[in-house]
């Protein structure tokens, strides 16, 4: 693949969990090139010249040396959520206004996800032979998109019970404690 094309790729699969800067991409297989992971072929698209990248053996070898490596937690950037954690500095239809926010962008993302799986369902998504991979992907982002949009519309509603100021905003007990007993699926017995 050229470039362009590893850009296009990445925004519309990989880059939904694992997010880099455009410009990044472009220089990335300049880099995999210069180690000797990957080559690099001159070649012309009409009156465009383009290099497109092809992975080596000893690119096979790192890859496969990399998957054997035990995977790191998600890091979690989540700006709607830390303005509504300090909600007390605005004010409830500020507050608002980042839930209803937030539940767009899951939307919104979600109709992507959509038309991607209805896309493998059909037998035309862009990596069919990869279904079975990228099911375990499209699993998690569906239910990630829907729990921060149930999440948003249970704030939402919390939220619309405070004050003005949300300085002022009391607990609800009771919505407290059901998160702190959720919050003990990790002690239950896993056999369950």
């Amino acid at each position: 693949m050229s470039t362009y094309e590893l850009a296009q790729q990445m925004r519309h699969s990989l880059g939904r969990f694992w997010p880099r800067a455009q410009s990044k991409l472009y220089e990335e297989p300049k880099k995999l090139v210069d180690h000797g992971l990957a080559t690099a072929r001159k070649e012309r698209v009409g009156d465009r010249p383009r290099t497109v990248y092809r992975i080596t053996a000893e690119g096979r070898r790192a890859l496969a040396d990399w998957m054997a490596e035990p995977a790191a937690g998600p890091s979690l950037e989540f700006e709607g959520l830390l303005k509504v954690s300090f909600a007390e500095h605005g004010t409830r239809g500020d507050a608002l206004a980042h839930l209803a926010a937030v539940r767009a962008w899951a939307v919104e993302r979600n109709e992507e996800n959509l038309a991607t799986g209805r896309a493998y369902l059909a037998g035309e998504g862009e990596f069919q032979a990869r279904v079975a991979q990228n099911m375990l992907g499209g699993s998690f982002l569906t239910e990630y998109y829907r729990m921060v949009a149930e999440w948003a519309d249970w704030a939402t509603a919390l939220v619309e019970r405070w004050p003005d100021d949300p300085a002022g905003a009391v607990v609800d007990a009771e919505a407290f404690a059901r998160i702190v007993e959720r919050a003990g699926w990790s002690e239950a017995d896993p056999s369950q």
